[in-house]
């Protein structure tokens, strides 16, 4: 009898299982808080620093984007991971206002190099809204800001649409106006008004 042909048996092919997105909370919530200094922007671990363990005591609501440790002022969390991605992937460009406190006086040139871009170490940043301004009625900082008594500061409102790490910070420094103290007031249409530090409200879950 003739052999048959070795034919390769067909196997189904293994598909890869799809994810499925998880539901949004049937009650998400939103939180404001006015993030102090030396704070970290977590729940666990700490080493011993401060966390948001220390002052936020609502289930099941994370962080919407950082703030670090060394600036102040408004940190978003919510329970609703689709609102968290929104708020904080750099694509969707909200904006983040931010009041700065900078070593030096501040002449135009340096003002307008910030509106065009600065080049970074990591690229050249999106243009920023910036304005002199005059010296905010806020919280004493604890510990308190350290000044060169030769060297005057001054304020600048800074707003930015990206979410590269400490780039303020880094903007400032590379126009020859290093931070001294930096606190973010506002992120898209939510605002610090009325938040001593420590202290959070909840808001309605939504962004328009």
């Amino acid at each position: 009898m003739a052999r048959q042909p070795h034919r390769p048996v067909s196997r189904p092919a293994l598909s890869t299982p799809r994810r499925i997105a998880k539901p949004p909370p049937a009650e998400p919530r939103l939180l404001l808080f006015n993030k102090p200094f030396d704070v970290l922007t977590q729940f666990s671990g700490g080493d011993g620093r401060a966390t948001l363990k220390d002052f936020i005591k609502a289930p099941g609501v994370y962080p919407a984007g950082r703030l670090d440790r060394d600036s102040e002022g408004l940190l978003l969390l919510t329970s609703d991971g689709r609102l968290q991605a929104r708020i904080a992937d750099p694509r969707h460009k909200l904006a983040k206002t931010y009041w700065v406190q900078v070593e030096g006086e501040s002449d135009d040139e340096q003002l307008q190099r910030l509106r065009e871009g600065v080049q970074l170490n990591d690229g050249l940043t999106l243009p920023a809204e910036v304005r002199r301004l005059a010296e905010p009625e806020l919280w004493p900082r604890e510990p308190p800001v350290r000044f060169r008594k030769t060297v005057p500061s001054s304020w600048l409102e800074l707003v930015i649409r990206e979410g590269r790490n400490r780039q303020v910070r880094r903007m400032t420094a590379a126009v020859g106006l290093p931070t001294l103290r930096l606190v973010r007031v506002r992120i898209g249409p939510w605002t610090l008004d009325g938040l001593a530090p420590g202290e959070w409200r909840e808001v309605p879950a939504q962004l328009k």
